[in-house]
């Protein structure tokens, strides 16, 4: 018997998460805050063709899905990774993975018995 699915209000963060991470720009905004620690926007525009107001946009979608936090520093305002929310989101494509191998396994076993 397969686990139960991550209940609705678990599956609604996920898709948060994933719509949020599906946009290539929110994708390296990410990647980059998880290998350089918290970054100012100047930091993360650095090098970059995107505006500085494109970014904060993206950032924001981000933020909403609780990826990413911001905080003061004098006056800047620092961006950091918070990884809670892509485990959270992690957890419930396993299980649904895990409920996928299960009813396969059962269709196979189907398949195989009529044989």
């Amino acid at each position: 018997m397969p686990e139960a699915l991550p209940d609705a209000p678990e599956l609604r963060q996920s898709a948060a998460v994933f719509a949020a991470l599906g946009d290539e720009t929110r994708l390296r905004l990410v990647a980059a805050l998880c290998a350089g620690g918290a970054m100012s926007i100047a930091q993360l525009t650095a090098g970059s063709a995107m505006t500085r107001q494109a970014v904060t946009k993206h950032l924001q979608v981000l933020a909403q899905a609780g990826l990413v936090h911001d905080s003061r520093a004098g006056r800047e305002r620092l961006w950091q990774f918070e990884p809670g929310q892509l485990e959270a989101a992690r957890r419930s494509l396993e299980a649904i993975g895990r409920q996928w191998e299960f009813a396969l396994g059962k269709l196979k076993m189907a398949v195989e018995g009529e044989h």
